[in-house]
């Protein structure tokens, strides 16, 4: 397996962890539990940033284009109007 594929492969997981957590978090009821889960949830999120970074400057990760100024007002539009 080369670097770029394990790259994607470890971004791919901590995308779904980070959904896991969310979900963990939002039906938490116990405060320490909570705190506790958004503090590894926090980390992983700046350790995917971190790997994201490196991803995009080897190449490994290119981004979808920028959204034009009326394709974020259509959105906006839509989603207020909904």
């Amino acid at each position: 397996m080369d670097e770029k594929t394990m790259v994607n492969d470890i971004l791919d997981g901590v995308k779904s962890e980070l959904t896991v957590y969310q979900g963990a978090i939002a039906e938490c009821e116990n405060l320490q539990l909570r705190q506790t889960l958004q503090q590894i949830r926090n980390n992983d999120e700046s350790f995917q940033y971190e790997l994201f970074k490196i991803a995009q400057s080897k190449g490994y990760y290119k981004p979808a284009t920028q959204a034009t100024q009326t394709e974020i007002q259509t959105v906006k539009d839509d989603v207020t109007q909904g």
